[in-house]
């Protein structure tokens, strides 16, 4: 597991590389202010080799957060990210890994019948009743979230993660009514403090798309205080003294920045905030997702904020966007080339607004 001799340590190692707010506070320690996730790719042997001598490079470089959930490219990337974390010239302890559960996962490739295979893996093994089964491939059923947490650490040949997601909680709301799906994402978070508790996961959060960057009248929205209020009561039920619920990721970036503009989560003081600011004034730690837009802001970012971002490329620029926001304590990059880890990487060696407020990025 990260700890906080470990994880302060890999930053000494690396941190005269970076700027100054490029390791920032997480669990017990410091993490790297952009990660690397393992979500795109071809479920191929040529393209796990590829991840593997990426997120290697990207260890022995100074990052030190690896995003991954159990369903990515058909459990190959769980499987390359333990290979990664014991083949780099790192410790263990040094590396925060990340994985989620929510959509059921195949085993390396795609099966002929999916739905035979979802049929037999969840429904007649007992993990999931049909009707917590959203189209045909997700649930977050408690049963079938303990054995995925089982599964991300058999297959990541890891003692522990660090942080375990939810994924996509709000997918739940094609099948069932807002308050069902808060009730399942509360049995959901029983499990992940007992998972706490028993030491098998660090912490835990919400991995979403939509849910927390849209209006209360979309039909996507969860509510972040309300979720915040199911972990208290989970934690209480389980016995635990605090909940463990410490990290969101949800999409941002320049051209998707709803989470920083949209006001969708009423406090105890009756205004309401954005997700981001939400998650920065209660002690959440956010991590983004889609940095880079799946790839599109790598070559061009809009005018208007290109010339008062930092960085020599497109993508540097873009990544120091995501990172520099309020409440982010990371932006995570998809990268299953070396050339790509590199430039990435290279980012946090700029300081992403100098003097500027983020505020300013908007004017």
């Amino acid at each position: 597991m990260a700890t906080g001799r470990a994880t302060w340590a890999y930053r000494d190692r690396f941190g005269d590389s970076f700027g100054r707010t490029f390791y920032r506070r997480f669990g017990p320690g410091v993490v790297s202010s952009i990660g690397i996730g393992t979500y795109l790719g071809e479920p191929t042997d040529a393209v796990d080799d590829r991840y593997r001598e990426s997120l290697v490079s990207a260890l022995e470089h100074g990052v030190n957060l690896i995003d991954t959930a159990s369903n990515y490219r058909h459990g190959r990337a769980e499987r390359v990210v333990g290979d990664a974390v014991r083949g780099a010239d790192v410790d263990r302890d040094a590396v925060v890994v990340a994985s989620k559960a929510g959509f059921v996962p195949f085993d390396r490739e795609r099966p002929d019948d999916p739905g035979a295979y979802v049929r037999e893996t969840v429904l007649d093994a007992g993990l999931a009743d049909a009707d917590e089964l959203a189209h045909g491939s997700h649930t977050i059923a408690p049963a079938f979230v303990d054995e995925m947490v089982d599964r991300s650490l058999d297959l990541t040949g890891l003692d522990h993660v660090d942080c375990y997601y939810l994924h996509n909680p709000e997918t739940q709301l094609a099948i069932a009514d807002r308050e069902t799906v808060y009730d399942r994402v509360e049995a959901a978070f029983e499990v992940l403090e007992r998972r706490v508790a028993g030491d098998d996961i660090g912490r835990y959060g919400v991995a979403t798309w939509e849910a927390l960057r849209v209006a209360p009248d979309h039909d996507a929205y969860l509510s972040l205080p309300e979720l915040v209020h199911r972990a208290e009561r989970a934690a209480e039920t389980v016995g635990n003294d605090e909940h463990s619920l410490e990290a969101i990721q949800l999409p941002f970036n320049v051209v998707m920045a709803d989470a920083f503009t949209v006001e969708a989560h009423d406090t105890d003081a009756g205004e309401a905030m954005s997700a981001l600011w939400y998650a920065h004034e209660h002690g959440l730690h956010a991590f983004t997702s889609a940095s880079l837009a799946q790839g599109d802001l790598a070559a061009e970012i809009p005018a208007s904020v290109n010339s008062v971002l930092a960085g020599d490329t497109a993508a540097q620029r873009a990544l120091n966007f995501s990172r520099s926001a309020p409440g982010v304590t990371a932006a995570l990059v998809g990268a299953s080339s070396v050339a790509h880890v590199a430039e990435n990487i290279a980012a946090g060696t700029f300081d992403p607004l100098g003097a500027r407020t983020f505020d300013s990025v908007f004017e």
